[in-house]
């Protein structure tokens, strides 16, 4: 195992997909196409996710791969509120069809896929991210949720998806995640679940949003010393606190506003409802061996099942690209930088 001091070039790398954000921006981009593989079957999404994951590949240079999938058939956070997600448009028959064979495609490729019972792709990232630090790996997540941002660290990236493709998403690390929001990874579900997502029909805490948030959490330092302060002190340390940063700021005073807001009646459930919800299961089994030659996820793949898979998708370009990424050893196998 290499030590956490270890630059993140070079350990050993674990690419973490949600393939489910691949597939839906696949379907949504690509459906024009009307690309069918050989057995005449809508293959728009799938191909663009393979192509996605590829270049990604191709990128990185990663020891192994794991895919996360969405059981479909139950979901843990809908049971317990019902509006999860509510207001987003029903799926299209053709989406639904190539997201019920990802698996399957994967699978026969010899990746790593995990659905977890009653859980989502998310929960695998998260997962991911806790086993490559603990493994002394590195891990990039790709994902367009940015519940990821919270795993972000010395040994996680996130790729996070934008229109434009692999190429043109950032790859946030902790610097360029606290540009950006002006948060640290580690507050970062804090700082959500203040917000809330609109994407997952979640609410946030009223009067608190993305410019409020992120000073309440970097002053205080966490929610949990907020509510400690509202509990024993009635908050007169957070007013302090924050109105002495607006005063060197050259700031209105925001202490008492804020004060109020986080006291009104459901804002203190309404918060600690979201972290629960938004929270990545970090505990999930991934089965990855990567100390066993020919464990799934781990790179090489063979070539004859990347030509049967691959070649069914019906492009060329996608099969020759393929060969190259997938069949010859990982950088870290070959002794190269990945830079």
């Amino acid at each position: 195992m290499q030590t956490s001091g270890t630059p993140f070039t070079e350990r050993r790398l674990l690419l973490a997909v949600d393939a489910p954000s691949l597939l839906h921006r696949s379907h949504h981009a690509r459906s024009d196409t009307g690309l069918l593989d050989r057995g005449g079957r809508p293959a728009w999404a799938l191909h663009g996710m393979l192509r996605q994951i590829l270049e990604a590949i191709d990128m990185f240079a990663p020891d192994a791969v794991i895919f996360g999938l969405d059981d479909r058939s139950h979901s843990i956070r809908a049971a317990a509120y019902p509006d999860y997600k509510a207001g987003r448009a029903e799926k299209d028959a053709t989406l639904v069809d190539q997201l019920d064979r990802a698996g399957a495609m994967l699978d026969a490729l010899g990746f790593n896929t995990v659905t977890p019972p009653g859980l989502e792709a998310d929960d695998v990232n998260a997962s991911a991210a806790t086993w490559a630090e603990r493994e002394g790996w590195s891990c990039v997540l790709i994902t367009s949720d940015r519940d990821a941002f919270a795993h972000i660290s010395d040994h996680t990236r996130v790729l996070r998806l934008i229109n434009g493709g692999i190429a043109a998403s950032p790859l946030l690390s902790p610097a360029r995640l606290e540009s950006m929001y002006g948060i640290a990874p580690e507050h970062y579900l804090e700082y959500a679940a203040l917000r809330g997502d609109a994407s997952d029909n979640l609410p946030g805490v009223a009067g608190i949003g993305e410019k409020t948030a992120p000073v309440l959490l970097t002053q205080m330092g966490s929610m949990q010393s907020v509510w400690a302060d509202i509990d024993h002190a009635d908050g007169v340390n957070l007013v302090a606190t924050l109105d002495s940063y607006c005063e060197e700021e050259g700031l209105r005073k925001i202490g008492a506003g804020l004060l109020k807001r986080l006291t009104a009646p459901g804002a203190r459930e309404r918060f600690e409802f979201n972290l629960a919800i938004m929270s990545g299961r970090t505990d999930l089994d991934l089965g990855l061996t990567p100390h066993v030659p020919g464990s799934p996820g781990l790179l090489p793949l063979d070539v004859e099942r990347v030509l049967r898979v691959v070649g069914h998708l019906n492009v060329t370009a996608t099969t020759d690209l393929a060969l190259r990424v997938l069949t010859e050893p990982p950088a870290s196998a070959q002794g190269a930088d990945r830079g």
